[in-house]
């Protein structure tokens, strides 16, 4: 009986900590259009390996990518532009799936952590480039391989995948759903690499749908409050948090 209830404590608090993660994870998604995969992984990886916090991720990031991708009028428009990308986005994180597969030694928390700092750095940096349409056929499917390598190691599928779509000096309306259609394939395909390796298991399956509702409940909240706060200071705040995270996590480089 001790074993039972011990057990049933502690699946509550896993929920609970679940929940509370989507919650925020959906929100920031809300307010700034991105980093619900980043925030979600980054901090189930406190507590949990990558590949178990990859695998609580399908559902959630799947359902609000497809919404943030239908939202506008432009999806044909752009994947008749970004296919090369998005083709290099799912063979990279096929390549790349025994990564977290194999992660013994706790790896991808490290990479995780790592890839977390480049983000952070590179976004309070402010850093800002351009590519000219005659360089996207050379630059999409390297870019999509090496996106889908980093989605493989580390479950975040924002670099270098983002930067580059900013990079490519679309409309606000076009680049929102450029991103969702781009995270929609990352999710797409890391689900597919996950099921490659049998990581995807039904108890997890569960739980990822349960933390549907609440990354919901928080991208409405963010949705809601966008316009009621600075998005600068926000997004200053969302780096400086990242930053410090993927410290934590990528610590063991250290010791």
């Amino acid at each position: 009986m001790p074993t039972s209830l011990s057990f049933d404590a502690a699946h509550f608090m896993l929920l609970s900590a679940v929940a509370a993660i989507f919650l925020l994870a959906g929100f920031v998604k809300g307010v700034v259009g991105l980093g619900l995969p980043t925030v979600a992984v980054g901090l189930l990886g406190l507590f949990m390996p990558p590949l178990q916090a990859a695998a609580l991720l399908i559902v959630p990031s799947l359902v609000t990518n497809v919404w943030q991708l239908l939202a506008g009028g432009r999806f044909m428009w752009l994947l008749r532009r970004l296919w090369l990308m998005l083709l290099g986005i799912f063979v990279g994180t096929l390549l790349g799936a025994s990564v977290l597969a194999t992660d013994a030694g706790g790896r991808a928390t490290v990479f995780l952590g790592v890839a977390l700092v480049v983000y952070a750095v590179s976004g309070l940096a402010a850093v800002k480039f351009s590519v000219n349409a005659g360089s996207e056929k050379y630059l999409s499917p390297l870019i999509g391989l090496t996106t889908g390598f980093v989605t493989a190691a580390t479950a975040v599928f924002v670099i270098p995948a983002v930067p580059y779509l900013q990079a490519l000096n679309l409309e606000k309306d076009e680049l929102i759903q450029a991103l969702g259609l781009s995270f929609t394939v990352s999710t797409i395909a890391m689900a597919a690499g996950l099921a490659q390796g049998g990581a995807l298991q039904m108890e997890g399956a569960a739980i990822s749908a349960m933390a549907l509702a609440p990354a919901l409940g928080g991208m409405f909240i963010g949705q809601w409050l966008r316009g009621k706060i600075s998005a600068v200071l926000f997004r200053r705040c969302f780096f400086i948090g990242l930053l410090l995270l993927g410290l934590h996590l990528s610590s063991h480089l250290w010791r």
